[in-house]
């Protein structure tokens, strides 16, 4: 939690400073957001490919394991899907792409803003850490109403880092190696998601 509310913290520190224009013009007129995307990405190759625990769960991978990421993936559609109806500010398409985040805030808003432009790019932050921070406060609930998998797929690609710990807390160790399993395969699917849906 305390992570997501210091990556909220800065993103409010920069809209702030952006609003009042109180950093330099280089800055300020120059978009630097696609060398940050290209730096993300080869981070997140780095940390895919370092962790010995993830290569191993996705060689060792069982058949039923695949569902689900699937499960989340069809989840988050669903969800999206119905709320893209409900409201009249965001088309189909925009929701899913926000809903192809899976809780990946840094990735998936940079790449929509990209693609999209800011606006979208701000709601799709918004709505990835609330996913974030909704999983590391309700797991427990998550947990015992909804079944030991419910969190997984509630904390979508963080399930494999940052809602790890909360998330085998309150099911158990032995569902970790799902969990991260789920994670690096939404992880891995993020971009190319975005990139086919806009």
């Amino acid at each position: 939690m305390k992570g997501s509310l210091i990556i909220l913290a800065f993103f409010t520190g920069g809209l702030l400073l952006g609003m009042y224009e109180l950093l330099p013009d280089q800055l300020l007129n120059n978009d630097y957001s696609m060398y940050a995307l290209y730096i993300l990405m080869f981070l997140v190759g780095i940390g895919i490919g370092s962790n010995k625990k993830s290569l191993e769960v996705i060689k060792s991978v069982n058949l039923k394991i695949i569902l689900v990421p699937i499960s989340v993936i069809t989840g988050t559609y669903i969800g999206v899907a119905v709320f893209s109806l409900i409201q009249d500010n965001l088309s189909l398409v925009e929701s899913l792409a926000i809903g192809s985040g899976f809780g990946y805030y840094s990735l998936s808003s940079i790449l929509i803003t990209e693609i999209s432009g800011e606006t979208l790019g701000v709601i799709a932050l918004l709505s990835n850490i609330s996913r974030e921070i909704i999983t590391l406060l309700f797991t427990p609930v998550f947990a015992k109403y909804f079944g030991k998998l419910a969190p997984i797929s509630s904390g979508g690609a963080t399930s494999m880092d940052t809602t790890l710990p909360i998330i085998t807390k309150y099911i158990g160790s032995d569902y970790a190696i799902i969990s991260v399993f789920s994670g690096v395969v939404l992880t891995i699917l993020i971009p190319f998601i975005i990139a086919i849906i806009l």
